[in-house]
């Protein structure tokens, strides 16, 4: 019955979103002879050239189907893990390049089809959650709206609050569309959960524009580009609560390697957003400009003033229609923001976020860091949303965040394990021999390409030098289980050793023997993040007797 499940969830996937050769050919693998490879594809050290758009997305496809089997049995730690996969490897496609129509037709059908899956079929996450849902739902606004049109010469509004200081409030006739939406339409339940984080994050966000001097309005901005989810993800390849591109986080001191991607970082991404806004602001001297600047780029702003000899955004009918929706756009969540039991909202009462910081000297494996704070694995991302794997940095000290009240017991039980079990990531160190590509290296340690990419940070991966040091992730790298015994498996179970073929994943193994692939990782200590199983590899599982 579960095989049965396994096959119609491969099935779905392939039928529901996928149109590509590439595709077709390897899911008559999967429905018939053999399970294509997870990673790999034999003739890949033939053509080290070609596109790789249609492999990160088959991988995608992929982890996706292993999403859906965790999320079957209820198995959210997995499902996390494999969505976050799963982000990195949308990201990675839009750093790609320019694509070709088929892969952007492609591209999109996935994207729609994913939102879909995540916000309406997996039980373990909730949708409000979806780290893609707040531009898609600007998006979709735009394209539901019809224009209004501007009468030429001087703008009519109405004047709602324009104190100094602050970011002036007006109404118009496109300001009061957007009001009606987030009032009267489905809009309403999505901006009730917005509603929801400013109470949660006002706390943090609001000292920090405070602190730069900055309009308290500003964190309205967070809430329009992000939905105010430090884990947002969009399609232009942004990314954190104020939606930095890399490029631009980076100007500003946002840092993104392996382990972390501060644009996740609510703290150091407001910081960043205020020095940002504040050398938008000082370009245009105006606040509409500016924050129009932030969604579409300062450049094409200033050629719109000059066009149309004006500094009155509402006259700039050149711009974008999404840019010319987006002050309207925030201007209506801010004037609801501001009094909101005035448009029908009640204001949730919410525990603030609040959170006390510890020094970690050296890399710590996030398993052991939760279960030493006495916290779910889950609750130490949400509080660490910067964290790209299952472990914290190796290269320098890491400030971690921990909710309010269990520093204390934190250290008292951290300084009491010894150094050994808190397990540091391991990496081999591999010296580029002539001939090697990075399909071979990665097919010799079972590590996947994307991740030595991303480890030693290859902007070329189809080049890399005879004589390089490329540092890989261990496959099977060991997660220390602090507090647990491995003497032994659950009780009415008997063990039973699988040796790993190829094309195998854990979600298909769990799914053969009737558990779930978290607890296949912990039987074997299988580390989330870098170990990959292989052909060959043994794996020690539990099955229940009977």
């Amino acid at each position: 019955m579960l095989q049965s499940f396994t096959r119609f969830l491969f099935i779905y996937i392939l039928t529901f979103f996928s149109y590509s050769s590439i595709l077709n050919a390897q899911s008559n693998q999967f429905l018939g002879q053999e399970k294509s490879s997870f990673f790999s594809n034999e003739k890949a050290s033939l053509d080290e050239t070609r596109n790789r758009f249609p492999e990160i997305l088959h991988d995608v496809k992929i982890l996706l189907s292993e999403v859906l089997i965790a999320d079957h049995h209820l198995d959210t730690l997995e499902v996390i893990y494999n969505l976050s996969r799963i982000y990195d490897l949308l990201m990675e496609a839009d750093q790609i390049g320019d694509m070709n129509q088929e892969d952007q037709e492609e591209f999109e059908r996935f994207e729609k089809s994913f939102l879909d899956i995540y916000t309406h079929k997996l039980s373990t996450i909730k949708s409000s959650d979806a780290p893609v849902t707040a531009e898609r739902f600007r998006r979709d606004i735009t394209d539901a709206l019809e224009p209004l049109a501007i009468e030429m010469g001087d703008t009519k509004f109405i004047v709602v609050d324009d104190r100094d200081g602050h970011i002036p409030l007006v109404r118009n006739k496109q300001v009061d569309q957007f009001i009606t939406y987030f009032t009267t339409t489905k809009g309403r339940k999505q901006f009730a959960i917005w509603l929801q984080r400013y109470e949660e994050y006002k706390n943090l966000i609001l000292p920090i524009l405070k602190e730069h001097e900055m309009p308290e309005e500003l964190m309205i901005l967070a809430m329009i580009e992000s939905g105010l989810n430090p884990k947002a993800y969009s399609r232009a390849n942004a990314s954190g609560m104020w939606q930095f591109i890399y490029s631009t986080g980076k100007s500003y001191g946002l840092k993104r390697d392996w382990y972390v991607d501060e644009r996740r970082d609510f703290i150091k991404s407001t910081h960043a957003a205020c020095e940002y806004l504040k050398d938008l602001n000082d370009q245009f001297d105006n606040w509409y400009l500016a924050l129009a600047a932030y969604n579409c780029g300062a450049g094409r702003v200033s050629r719109a003033s000059r066009l149309h000899q004006t500094y009155d955004f509402w006259q700039m009918h050149s711009l974008p229609r999404e840019s010319r929706n987006y002050i309207p756009y925030y201007l209506a969540a801010a004037i609801i923001a501001k009094d909101p039991g005035k448009y029908g909202f009640e204001v949730p009462k919410v525990k603030p976020f609040e959170y006390e910081e510890v020094v970690l000297e050296n890399s710590a494996d996030l398993a052991v860091l939760a279960r030493v704070a006495g916290i779910k694995v889950k609750k130490l991302r949400n509080y660490n949303p910067e964290l790209r794997q299952s472990a914290t940095p190796t290269d320098s000290p890491y400030l971690l965040k921990l909710p309010k009240g269990k520093k204390e017991q934190f250290l008292a039980r951290w300084n009491s394990i010894p150094e050994a079990e808190r397990f540091a990531p391991q990496f081999i160190v591999h010296r580029v021999r002539y001939g090697e590509s990075l399909w071979t290296i990665s097919k010799k340690y079972g590590a996947s390409i994307h991740d030595i990419a991303a480890v030693n940070k290859l902007r070329n991966r189809h080049k890399i030098r005879v004589g390089n040091k490329l540092k890989v992730p261990m496959k099977g790298a060991s997660l220390r289980t602090w507090g647990t015994k491995d003497n032994g498996g659950p009780a009415g179970h008997y063990k039973v050793t699988y040796k790993v073929k190829k094309g195998d994943t854990l979600g298909q193994i769990a799914e053969d023997y009737k558990t779930n692939a978290s607890k296949i990782r912990r039987w074997n200590r299988l580390k989330y993040g870098s170990s990959l199983i292989y052909p060959g590899q043994k794996l020690k599982i539990w099955v229940k007797e009977g």
